[in-house]
């Protein structure tokens, strides 16, 4: 009966395992293949011959993601030593039972053939003293045959689950050599990319004065740019104040749009990409940069590395509110969705036009790519009224 308390117990673990399981294999899966689009945009890079820097950018992009990898495997082997420890437990558990269990139900054979005949039965009912002790002695003989039958079905039951829990070993043991050797070949492929970047800053050392000067500059233009963006939403913000006959500084709803808007908070950290394909190239918030270090960037969104030809797509049903050419910078869309705005930028074609009622995963444009350096990338940004929000915490599964 304990036995079978203790495996009821461990089922919702066992349950819990797989899930985390399955969790580990879908980032790996994740991470595997962001691993594939880093290597497929240093390729575009040496094919375009990018600057150092570019190139620098995006290989420590590959290290980290290389990185991680080999952590999360660690991870998985980790779980697996855990599960092994665990079998290993219960096939000695179950072969102690198993003892036990043959050796009573071996006794109970051999006393059962002593008295197997139907005239000894038959005897020690009859040899009894009163009507009540022949029910009882016969009550007993039932009760003897159908625990010595229970007896032989534990038997069979338990050498069933040791030959399954002996499976699982032999396929977790497998399982864990493989990680061991994924875990080995990545460590190589670290270890070639940590050369590499080495000896490209190396080179960007010699010029580190130029190449910050370059990402100043890129700053400076994109705060030029946030700014308009920010201008262009307190006009928006004002004119439905003004229609409302208010003044505040936040958007006046009409009851469709509070409803949209409700709906929009209520999928956050669901909502789709604003790219079918694509990795994270740059998180949101001020940072250092992640190569030049004596330079901290700022960024109010977050930038995303795609496939050339790659398009952009809404991330949630709205109304395009404007579309900005800017001096000096490529197409923007900015998408309403009740009182958020989410920032389309980097657009080298628009589909949509400025007061359009768009879907959920509509494509809005083509995503421009960058002829010197091989860089397809977006810039999305995601503002409540004007305050700029981590896309991180309100896309799927983003890192």
């Amino acid at each position: 009966m304990k036995t079978w308390l203790w495996v009821l117990m461990l089922v919702p673990v066992l349950g819990l395992a797989q899930d985390k399981k399955a969790s580990l294999e879908a980032q790996k899966k994740r991470l595997q293949q962001e691993i594939v689009q880093i290597n497929s945009l240093l390729k575009s890079s040496a094919k375009k011959r990018a600057n150092v820097l570019t190139e620098v950018e995006t290989v420590q992009l590959k290290m980290d993601r290389q990185d991680a990898l080999i952590r999360l495997t660690n991870r998985q082997i980790n779980r697996l030593n855990q599960e092994i420890t665990l079998n290993l437990r219960n096939i000695e558990q179950l072969r102690v039972e198993l003892t036990k269990l043959k050796k009573d139900y071996a006794e109970m054979v051999v006393s059962a053939r002593k008295n197997q005949s139907a005239q000894n039965r038959l005897m020690f009912v009859l040899s009894s003293e009163s009507f009540w002790q022949a029910y009882k002695r016969m009550t007993y003989m039932k009760q003897y045959a159908a625990y010595r039958k229970q007896q032989g079905e534990q038997i069979a039951t338990k050498t069933k689950t040791l030959q399954q829990y002996t499976n699982d070993l032999v396929a977790q043991r497998k399982d864990k050599e493989q990680l061991i050797r994924e875990n080995r070949d990545a460590q190589q492929a670290l270890d070639t990319v940590r050369a590499r970047q080495s000896s490209l800053v190396q080179q960007l050392k010699r010029k580190e004065k130029s190449y910050a000067a370059q990402i100043k500059k890129k700053q400076k233009q994109q705060a030029a740019i946030d700014k308009e963006i920010n201008r262009l939403i307190r006009e928006a913000i004002a004119a439905s104040n003004k229609k409302a006959g208010t003044k505040t500084k936040n958007f006046v709803l009409t009851p469709e749009a509070k409803a949209l808007a409700a709906s929009f908070a209520t999928n956050k950290g669901r909502l789709p990409w604003p790219v079918e394909k694509g990795i994270v190239t740059q998180k949101f918030g001020t940072q250092r940069h992640p190569v030049v270090r004596t330079t901290t960037i700022k960024s109010n969104g977050v930038t995303l590395s795609a496939p050339e030809g790659s398009e952009a797509r809404s991330v949630f049903e709205g109304k395009v509110l404007n579309i900005v050419q800017f001096t000096g910078s490529n197409p923007i869309v900015l998408v309403q969705h009740g009182n958020y705005i989410t920032s389309y930028k980097n657009l080298s074609k628009v589909y949509v036009k400025k007061g359009d009622k768009i879907s959920a995963k509509q494509a809005i444009g083509q995503i421009f790519t960058n002829k010197d350096t091989g860089k397809t990338a977006l810039q999305f940004s995601l503002f409540q009224n004007t305050t700029p929000q981590n896309p991180a915490l309100w896309l799927y599964q983003m890192k």
